[in-house]
């Protein structure tokens, strides 16, 4: 009896994630159909197109009516199409009667503008919240926000997934000792997510002194902690155009480190990025495919599937479970 119950779950469970309807903006449609892929579904039917002055046109060619959707988009470059792109599809979803519509991000543009540093300025990550709230998403998936206060910005309900337990189980399969590795925080805004990396590796941290003068460019001055004979690994939300993390990998060199890993969930890569990654002392750049990857990447560059984690955290979502249990425990 108790063997046939547990096949009945099972079947309720299968049948419960056909339910789940999952759709794909422009930005990164492999990553989503690599998620669906995980769940064991296809990608929902969706037309997309641009009309000759650029505006965009989105049609659900399927009912939704009543159901739980998901709309997986990247806002990575060109970032303005791809935000108006899946705010045009919020509303489209909005119009087709979905009971909740949830935007899964893997990469939320306009992070860094999340406070006023000057006068005039405007704090752009709380516009996007707030467009995505009106556009009609009721819950957004969002991986590995520049900092958590993000969260606070929107009045929909935020699940926060980090990318940490992918990112610390492929250097775990590289099996170094913990005394011999070093965690390293690019800046002291850093600092947490390289204590709580560090704590998963067993290992101590240390932090780099940067100062940022004007956007984009950041000055490496003083390393705070001990890298000597150590294999170091810089962890940090994103490489953006690479300039922060190569200067602090050649100062980690400098100060005796064995080998620098450098890990990010978000693989920007503006600009001169990739020339200097491509001629830099760090042996592995260690990122997720947040982002897709552009073409003709240097050799040192690796690229992680987050898809199953996504996957996973929708499973979560929309069988009302805990993504914070799914956190703690995932393992790959």
């Amino acid at each position: 009896m108790t063997l046939e119950l547990t096949e009945m779950q099972k079947q309720e469970i299968t049948k419960s994630l056909e339910d789940i309807k999952v759709f794909s903006g422009r930005a990164h449609h492999s990553l989503a159909e690599d998620i669906a892929g995980h769940l064991g579904i296809n990608l929902g039917t969706i037309q997309i197109k641009n009309f000759s002055d650029g505006e965009i046109y989105v049609r659900v060619q399927e009912s939704i009516r009543g159901d739980d959707v998901f709309i997986v988009q990247s806002l990575c470059d060109p970032v303005n199409r791809n935000l108006v792109e899946l705010l045009v599809m919020l509303d489209a979803f909005k119009r087709a009667s979905a009971k909740t519509i949830t935007a899964v991000i893997p990469y939320y543009a306009y992070a860094r503008q999340d406070r006023k540093t000057s006068g005039r300025e405007a704090i752009s990550a709380k516009l996007v919240a707030d467009l995505l709230a009106t556009a009609g998403a009721t819950r957004v998936l969002a991986v590995d926000l520049h900092t958590g206060q993000l969260q606070g910005f929107f009045s929909t309900l935020v699940d926060h997934v980090l990318v940490e337990p992918v990112l610390i189980n492929y250097i775990l399969n590289k099996n170094y000792n913990s005394e011999e590795m070093v965690v390293v925080s690019p800046d002291a805004g850093g600092v947490e997510r390289a204590r709580k990396v560090a704590r998963q590796l067993n290992c101590p941290i240390a932090i780099v002194d940067k100062r940022r003068q004007v956007h984009n460019l950041a000055e490496v001055e003083n390393l705070i902690g001990d890298v000597d004979d150590k294999i170091a690994i810089l962890v940090d939300d994103m490489i953006d155009s690479a300039g922060t993390i190569t200067e602090s990998a050649r100062l980690l060199k400098r100060e005796g480190a064995r080998e620098v890993f450098a890990c990010a969930a978000h693989p920007v890569f503006s600009g001169p990025a990739l020339e200097r990654l491509g001629n830099s002392v760090i042996k592995e750049v260690i990122v997720t495919n947040t982002i897709p990857l552009k073409e003709n990447v240097p050799s040192n560059i690796v690229q992680l599937n987050v898809a199953p984690l996504l996957g996973e955290a929708i499973k979560m979502i929309y069988s009302n479970k805990s993504v914070t249990d799914l956190l703690e425990n995932y393992r790959g």
